[in-house]
């Protein structure tokens, strides 16, 4: 069998776990397609890449394929802006709510997808309500047996005990931190450190296009997919033509995030561009998932016409789980929003490793996920 090269380069979200976090779940997640698919799947250990990535080879000895996986590497940036006091981060949530309040274009959010909308408004209310919440009840039921002033000390107290594990439960602090970073990108653009960055990994795609292989995947995940349009604009202004076997995946899209506040001009201008621009997009977003953006054409947020051939598909991950596992898996939003990287119970198409590691193209896996009832 003629061997099938793939080239992937990965960009990821709003994380500051990075490249060895990515690593161990895409060694994990081989594992299981391996013993799902009955095929030989081995992951490398990682290598240091060139341009901020990391590099690690995955081999498919029984389907005949090898894929050169490079990871975008931009975790360093993310954990300089991770608020980690929580009184900083509630006064940074207050500047981003309000500008929130004034920018954000809520009610088109809102006519595009509704879970979204309740996902970046619930944590600043649940921050108010559960800490004051915890304080009242234990405070009330305190005053029965001490002085008014004890018994709201005391619940000053055990809100403060408790209310922070709650909060971290509910993935308050983690939605917050992602608003905050978002609302100032879109006020104030990537920032000198993320653009170098950002121009880097374009260099990087381009300098590889044309390499020894069958297909090339750019993929995202989260909030990777808004710099991944920022990336295609570099991409296309250095060179318009790309080749047949180049796709832009997208999984777990947030691009109305920033799309959609009025003063991002200058990611306006970066979707603008690709609207007349030729090239492969591919979305996989889950309508169940409130962290991302089902059914969206990020270009259409901003222009009428697109020159891009686009696919804006569910992934269905209710057909590939036990009802079970599905389930419990999408009572907790955060890990369900990983899912887009993960395998189920059974193999889809178009899972990640099957896309990654299987011998089948983005278009074929496509045209086998049609054909699923």
């Amino acid at each position: 069998m003629e061997k099938f090269k793939r080239k992937v380069f990965y960009l990821g979200g709003f994380d500051p776990r990075g490249v060895r976090f990515y690593h161990q779940l895409y060694r994990e997640q081989a594992e299981k397609y391996a013993r799902l698919s009955g095929e030989q799947v081995e992951v490398s250990a990682r290598r240091p890449g060139p341009a901020s990535s990391a590099i690690w080879t995955v081999t498919n000895a029984t389907a005949g394929v090898e894929t050169d996986y490079e990871f975008f590497r931009w975790e360093d940036l993310v954990a300089k802006v991770w608020i980690r006091n929580p009184f900083l981060l509630a006064w940074r949530s207050i500047a981003t709510y309000s500008a929130h309040a004034r920018f954000m274009q809520f009610g088109r959010m809102r006519k595009l997808r509704r879970g979204p909308v309740i996902t970046i408004l619930y944590p600043p209310i649940l921050a108010i309500l559960i800490p004051l919440g915890i304080a009242l009840l234990t405070a009330l039921l305190l005053w029965t047996l001490l002085p008014f002033w004890a018994a709201a000390l005391c619940g000053v107290a055990v809100s403060a005990l408790l209310s922070g594990r709650l909060l971290n439960k509910l993935i308050v602090p983690w939605l917050l931190r992602f608003m905050y970073y978002n609302h100032s990108v879109a006020a104030q653009g990537p920032g000198p450190e993320m653009d170098a960055r950002l121009d880097q990994f374009a260099d990087r795609v381009l300098t590889e296009m044309d390499g020894p292989y069958d297909e090339v995947i750019f993929a995202s995940h989260s909030n990777g997919t808004n710099y991944a349009m920022s990336v295609m604009r570099r991409i296309l202004e250095k060179r318009p033509g790309l080749p047949a076997n180049f796709t832009t995946l997208t999984l777990g899209q947030v691009v109305p995030v920033t799309a959609l506040r009025k003063d991002a001009r200058w990611y306006h201008a970066d979707l603008k561009a690709l609207d007349d621009k030729h090239f492969r997009l591919v979305d996989f977003s889950s309508p169940p998932d409130g962290a991302a953006f089902y059914d969206v054409h990020p270009i259409r947020l901003v222009s009428d016409r697109c020159a891009a051939r686009v696919d804006l598909l569910s992934p269905r991950f209710h057909l590939f789980y036990e009802p079970e596992n599905y389930h419990s898996g999408w009572s907790n939003k955060y890990e369900a929003h990983f899912d887009y990287l993960r395998v189920g119970d059974r193999l889809s198409p178009v899972d990640y490793l099957s896309l990654t590691a299987g011998r089948r193209t983005i278009d074929e896996a496509i045209a086998a996920f049609r054909t699923i009832p």
